[in-house]
């Protein structure tokens, strides 16, 4: 096989942005890093999960109050969290990438002599499905590992959750399966120049989207007050 081209995040993000939209209408899947004032906005969104899909995303069914606890451990300071956010200002993804000791994985020693690997989990809202969210979370974060110099990525979910056997198998993850779950790795390669370049545009146009449906909601909440 002969050596993929160049990667060209401009020539990518003009052809997104301009280009033609999805097959359901939608336009690009826009992916930010989210904060410390992003948490209540992230508990409703987990909260809103039904059973099927917290055992889905969590590996067990997770009460209210067990969720409200995962969310709020999070710590924005070690951890990275990316979301998407739809037309309401409501989190239509969420993707929580955990930095850990290799150890925490004792076959990692066959994969990497990096300290760390980095561990990934993603959950839809039902209303964003089949518009290529979960993949735009994977990505970024596959990136954010990439350009951290991690270089090991893994994914662990239940056989059964097929979006997320989908887009392990499409990023090309060597998946174990064990007992109804499975564990999946990707090695990255190094950070290039064009790939920070990626990720700095990925963030910044976010950012823009965010701002811009920021103001819009503002603006709605001015000229319709509620009765």
């Amino acid at each position: 096989m002969g050596e993929k081209p160049p990667e060209n995040p401009l020539r990518r993000w003009f052809g997104q942005v301009f280009g033609k939209r999805g097959k359901h209408g939608q336009g690009v899947v826009l992916v930010k890093a989210l904060g410390e004032r992003d948490r209540k906005r992230m508990l409703r969104h987990f909260l809103a999960l039904d059973r099927d899909d917290r055992l889905l995303r969590f590996g067990s069914i997770l009460g209210d109050e067990q969720v409200t606890a995962y969310v709020g451990k999070i710590d924005f300071a070690r951890d990275i969290v990316f979301g998407v956010i739809d037309r309401k200002f409501q989190l239509a993804g969420v993707g929580h990438l955990a930095f850990t000791s290799k150890e925490a994985h004792p076959d990692s020693v066959y994969y990497t002599d990096k300290e760390k690997v980095a561990e990934f989990g993603v959950s839809v809202a039902r209303s964003a499905r089949g518009q290529g969210v979960g993949t735009r979370l994977f990505e970024r974060a596959a990136i954010h590992c990439r350009n951290s110099e991690v270089d090991t990525l893994y994914m662990q979910c239940l056989s059964s959750n097929r979006t997320m056997m989908h887009i392990a198998k499409k990023a090309g993850m060597e998946i174990q399966r064990d007992y109804g779950e499975a564990d999946a790795h990707l090695h990255l390669p190094p950070p290039s120049p064009a790939s920070v370049l990626t990720e700095a545009l990925d963030e910044q146009f976010a950012k823009i989207d965010y701002t811009v449906k920021a103001n819009l909601r503002g603006a709605r909440r001015w000229l319709m007050p509620k009765r």
